[in-house]
């Protein structure tokens, strides 16, 4: 496994990384990921540092390895495709986009608990997602898909600072071997969780 990145841009460090370790079989791209741990619970919220505009194929695809990701840490991911819109409820050519990828992802595993198109408050709120009794969703959201990378990025830094969640990461999801990018000026205790994580990743094969 590899940690690097502390002295160098994200972008500037990704790139030799795919150009040299390379992606996993099967995998169009790789994507970013923080886990944020909140009081007892822990959240996964994706892409959140590699691709600007996914379409629906790639949001698809960082759905899926979230949530296996979610999987390695003894976690029972439950997805949630977030959007401005709820099930449909605004038409609009972003919202379907979101819709087509919570088409291809269940199509793809059947076996993932995840639904879409919802806004964040609909996947993190039990009152509201009870709403929705058609959701595959019973219970709220732990794993968190953004529509871009916009979003995810904004999203996960306002819990760090406002809602005071301790975030591990970034982690990169897809490569072939254990590669993780810190960001640069990471805290030592930062360097110390990402090089956790990326050993555990390297001993149990299906964790990246």
């Amino acid at each position: 496994g590899m940690v690097s990145g502390l002295t160098s841009n994200y972008p500037d460090t990704v790139r030799p990384a795919l150009q040299i370790v390379g992606i996993k079989e099967g995998v169009r791209k790789v994507s970013g990921l923080y886990m944020l741990i909140m009081k007892k619970d822990i959240y996964f919220f994706a892409d959140t540092t590699v691709n600007p505009e996914p379409d629906a194929e790639d949001l698809a695809e960082i759905a899926i390895g979230a949530a296996d990701m979610a999987r390695c840490f003894d976690v029972e991911p439950r997805v949630a495709m977030l959007s401005f819109s709820n099930f449909g409820s605004t038409r609009h050519p972003l919202s379907y986009k979101v819709q087509k990828a919570v088409e291809i992802a269940k199509a793809r595993r059947p076996d993932l608990v995840l639904d879409g198109e919802m806004q964040a408050d609909t996947a993190t709120n039990q009152e509201i997602l009870d709403g929705y009794p058609f959701c595959a969703l019973k219970k709220e959201a732990n794993v968190l898909i953004f529509p871009n990378l916009e979003a995810g990025n904004i999203a996960y830094k306002l819990m760090i600072q406002l809602g005071r969640a301790l975030p591990i990461g970034p982690l990169l999801v897809g490569m072939r071997k254990p590669v993780n990018v810190l960001q640069i000026g990471a805290s030592v205790s930062d360097i110390v969780d990402v090089a956790a994580i990326t050993v555990i990743e390297a001993q149990a094969d299906g964790c990246r």
